[in-house]
């Protein structure tokens, strides 16, 4: 009896074969997607037509065409690996391991994280962190993450927000920028290029606002990291307007100055985001217990916002 079963189970390779060529249309399509050759799509697909005694594609000059049989199929197919990637996604956030997948700003984790992980797992030793670089909101789901730093607002659907810090911006450049480009008094940086973050567009409007500015600037560029913003900096192309507790070190040794000496709490905040699905698992509630810990700690520390 199981063996008769057996026949009509095909192996999940044809499967994933079949699925891909059906959405993309294209052999070598869905040999890219799959990082498998032509030859091996293809030989999954004719395993498949023959397990099945049936013809799932035709075969045109133009590439391949779902048959009748073949649509039919391709819609149920996708719906049943969508159901096994959900299950087994919540299969793996239920286990009982000791990794914890963390998503990481790249500059906050670089200067202001990564210093303070040797503690956490001088205090959590079984627990091993895997660590990966995201930018804004993600899908929680089919990214096998347990655990985010965001900055922004409190607004990720499906997800826990934990409030973690505010920071304070001010604007900086270049010393050989600000000799060339002096700025007497704040309005003067309305003429000059200014930098925009993506994560934080209305950075320097709110900043503005604070000194009862309201008059229009012009544009500027445009960057998504830290680093790449503080890097422009450096070559004197403009100003930026960057949290403090980031740029220390480049404050600290003159590579950057401050363009106006007015620092205000941004708009913006950094929390700690848990998908609704996870908040029971161990290694994620234990780094979540520390980081909520750290981030007070350091904000005890820090002048306050102005």
């Amino acid at each position: 009896m199981l063996t008769h079963q057996r026949r009509f189970l095909p192996s999940t390779s044809a499967l994933a074969a079949f699925d891909s060529v059906a959405k993309l249309g294209s052999f070598s399509a869905a040999a890219n997607e799959l990082a498998l050759t032509q030859g091996a799509i293809s030989r999954q697909i004719g395993l498949l037509e023959d397990q099945l005694g049936v013809r799932l594609f035709e075969r045109t000059n133009r590439g391949v065409e779902l048959t009748a049989i073949g649509r039919t199929y391709a819609k149920g197919i996708g719906d049943a690996l969508a159901t096994i990637r959900t299950l087994s996604l919540e299969a793996m956030a239920t286990r009982d391991d000791t990794h914890l997948r963390l998503a990481i700003l790249p500059t906050f984790g670089t200067r202001w994280l990564m210093p303070r992980i040797p503690d956490f797992l001088a205090k959590n030793p079984a627990i091993i962190m895997d660590f990966a670089t995201r930018i804004g909101q993600f899908d929680f789901e089919g990214s096998g993450l347990d655990a985010a730093i965001h900055i922004g607002e409190p607004n990720w659907p499906g997800t826990d927000c934990q409030f973690l810090m505010h920071e304070l911006v001010v604007p900086v450049c270049s010393p050989a920028f600000l000799d060339a480009n002096p700025v007497n008094r704040p309005q003067d940086l309305l003429s000059k290029p200014l930098f925009d973050m993506a994560s934080r567009p209305r950075a320097w409007e709110h900043w503005f606002s604070s000194l009862g500015i309201s008059e229009g600037r012009g544009g500027g560029m445009r960057f998504e990291q830290f680093s790449n913003v503080v890097q422009a900096c450096h070559a004197g192309l403009g100003i930026a307007l960057v949290p403090t507790f980031l740029i220390e070190p480049e404050l600290s040794s003159g590579q950057l100055v401050r363009a106006w000496d007015h620092e205000v709490k941004s708009a913006s905040a950094y929390y700690l985001v848990r998908p609704l699905s996870k908040m029971a698992y161990g290694p994620a509630s234990t780094f979540a217990a520390w980081i909520l810990e750290q981030a007070r700690s350091f904000s005890e520390r820090r002048p306050a916002s102005v």
